[in-house]
Formats: structure tokens, sequence, C-alpha cells
């Protein structure tokens, strides 16, 4: 994504704390090591999303038909 290690935190935190539940869980390291994985609720975001991308996309490409002269 082209952005800081600690913008992309900040930003998850955000969104972890705006939402009613958690986008992302951070797994505590140990021996193993730790991480983060998406939670179903962080799936079901990044699906709506998409879809609203698209959704946005077919509307701008109406709307630019619109516009065309001639």
């Amino acid at each position: 994504m082209d952005i800081a290690y600690r913008r992309a935190w900040f930003l998850v935190d955000s969104m972890n704390r705006q939402s009613t539940k958690p986008f992302v869980e951070v797994i505590i390291g140990g021996k193993g090591g730790g991480g983060a994985r998406v939670t179903e609720e962080g799936e079901k975001a990044i699906m709506l999303f998409h879809r609203f991308a698209d959704d946005f996309e077919a509307f701008l490409q109406t709307e630019q038909k619109k516009l065309r002269l001639g």
C-alpha cells in the first residue's frame, strides 16, 4: 500500500475503534512470533468496500457518457 507501518497500524486501530466488532485481531508474540489476522467482520467490510467501489465505478462511467458531446 506504500504507507508507513505506523500509519497502517493507526488506520487499523481507527477502524477497529469505530466498528462494533474489530476488523483486525492482534496476535501477541511469543516463541512462534506474533502477527495479526483479519476477522470475519473485517472480511465482510472488505467485500462491502469492493462492492461499493464497483458500483461507484459503474456510476461514474454512466455519468461520463452523459457528459460527452456529439
